[in-house]
């Protein structure tokens, strides 16, 4: 907007790049029994490009890469959000064997349920696709 000082054509426009933000990613941690199960929205990002890892000192390292960001230099208005990249290091209440763990990504939210043991099994677990997650609103025509 131009105010009276400053006429619209000799206005400077401040061009931004979209830059990658690593965000540290909020959890959800729920123990039962016999297992242990953490849940982390990663929105933006394919299941490929995410990390799950277990070390042996009972850490759990979450990490989610962005693959890319708006190539071309634009006009950023808002920035309020980003997706990707992720990271989280989190000492896991228990012990858990990392080798036995099931790791799902649906609707953005990463869920990884491993089993409770006496000592840390650490591992390295990948995802991949199984499919893809899309939608569209109800009220267009497909043509």
């Amino acid at each position: 907007m131009c105010d009276l000082t400053t006429s619209c054509i000799e206005r400077q426009v401040v061009v931004m790049l979209e830059r990658a933000k690593v965000q540290q990613i909020p959890l959800k941690v729920y123990r039962a029994i016999d297992r242990l199960t953490i849940a982390a929205p990663m929105a933006g990002i394919e299941p490929s490009d995410i990390l799950v890892e277990v070390t042996g000192d009972g850490r759990l390292r979450l990490d989610g890469k962005v693959r890319a960001v708006l190539k071309d230099v634009k006009e950023l208005l808002v920035d309020e959000w980003s997706s990707g990249a992720y990271y989280r290091d989190y000492l896991l209440p228990d012990s858990v064997d990392g080798s036995q763990a099931t790791a799902t990504y649906g609707n953005g939210v990463l869920v990884v349920t491993f089993p409770i043991t006496t000592s840390t099994v650490a591992a390295r677990l990948t995802l991949s696709s199984t499919g893809l997650a899309h939608g569209m609103s109800d009220n267009v025509t497909m043509h």
